[in-house]
């Protein structure tokens, strides 16, 4: 038995509460393999279309006189978290009923501790919401004050600030779950974000990227394993050329120089290779890999490993 930290990626949930409550359903026979497998699972997952769907809309609706004020950021991620959180246990439940395990599932509102002198703060860089066109980009940029980018040829999206973590606030509380035989889903959207003021936790407008809290959480809680699923089967260096190389294995200094030549898209493969470093340097085992080949890449049969 391990205990290993699942990082899902954005192919694992939706654009809409709709989409999403049907993908999930998908997402969690995968998840349950590694359960009825005999590990402990904790579960982590990103929020960045959901989380600016959530705060531009509350800035609409105040903007409109719908609702009283607006919508502050950290509360449009535990929100989210909650949400997201409900729609994967109430998948993980019924796919667990449906093979006769009796497991329990919870979402844990989780804060995560950051810099407030993170130089992220300055310079706004993890998108989220949803994509737009230059046009219409330009127009909220005008009337919200957002910072607005391109995105990976994809269109344009708002960004906010991407600090690194530094802590877990409740940590201990997941070890508790997890030992007490609960699969657990936390660091939501990386966690909502919370500097220390004067001995008090305060939450910031910012978006921790889920790969980097997910390794910190891995580490914090002595995880053997952190599997962090995509889109692809394996990381793969001169992507789209021909020629192409899949992944099977990296060591930290290979990892480095791949990043050094700008192998991996930042925003995409960039984070999850790098916050794989981080937790194989602290002597655990780092996957990357496609949500469907999960099982297969804890067996080595799929999927990249970064170790030491």
């Amino acid at each position: 038995m391990a205990k290993i930290v699942i990082a899902l990626g954005g192919n694992a949930l939706g654009n809409t509460p709709a989409e999403q409550l049907a993908l999930v359903t998908g997402t969690a026979k995968p998840i349950v393999d590694l359960i009825e497998a005999g590990n402990q699972v904790i579960i982590a997952h990103g929020n960045g279309p959901q989380v600016g769907m959530i705060n531009l809309g509350m800035s609409t609706a105040a903007a409109a006189g719908a609702i009283k004020a607006d919508m502050p950021f950290p509360e449009c991620g535990a929100m989210s978290q909650g949400y997201i959180g409900y729609h994967l246990q109430n998948a993980i439940n019924n796919e667990l009923t449906a093979r006769g395990l009796d497991k329990p599932v919870g979402t844990l509102v989780t804060q995560v501790l950051v810099d407030e002198a993170d130089p992220a703060f300055q310079k706004p860089s993890k998108p989220v919401g949803a994509f737009y066109t230059k046009e219409e980009a330009d127009k909220i940029a005008a009337e919200k004050g957002y910072t607005m980018v391109e995105d990976a040829g994809r269109g344009w999206r708002q960004v906010v600030a991407s600090p690194k973590p530094v802590d877990v606030v409740e940590k201990k509380m997941v070890n508790t779950l997890v030992d007490a035989g609960y699969v657990v889903i936390t660091v939501g959207g990386g966690g909502i974000p919370v500097v220390r003021r004067e001995g008090r936790l305060v939450g910031v407008p910012a978006v921790i990227d889920k790969d980097f809290a997910s390794a910190k959480l891995a580490q914090l809680v002595g995880a053997d394993k952190l599997v962090i699923l995509t889109a692809v089967d394996r990381v793969a260096i001169n992507w789209g050329k021909p020629d192409q190389k899949n992944l099977e294995m990296m060591t930290i200094a290979q990892a480095e120089q791949y990043c050094a030549e700008g192998q991996f898209a930042p925003g995409s493969m960039l984070p999850k290779v790098q916050a794989a470093m981080s937790f194989a340097t602290t002597g655990g085992e780092a996957i990357i890999a496609s949500l469907e080949k999960a099982a297969a890449a804890l067996k080595g049969e799929s999927g990249t490993r970064v170790v030491r």
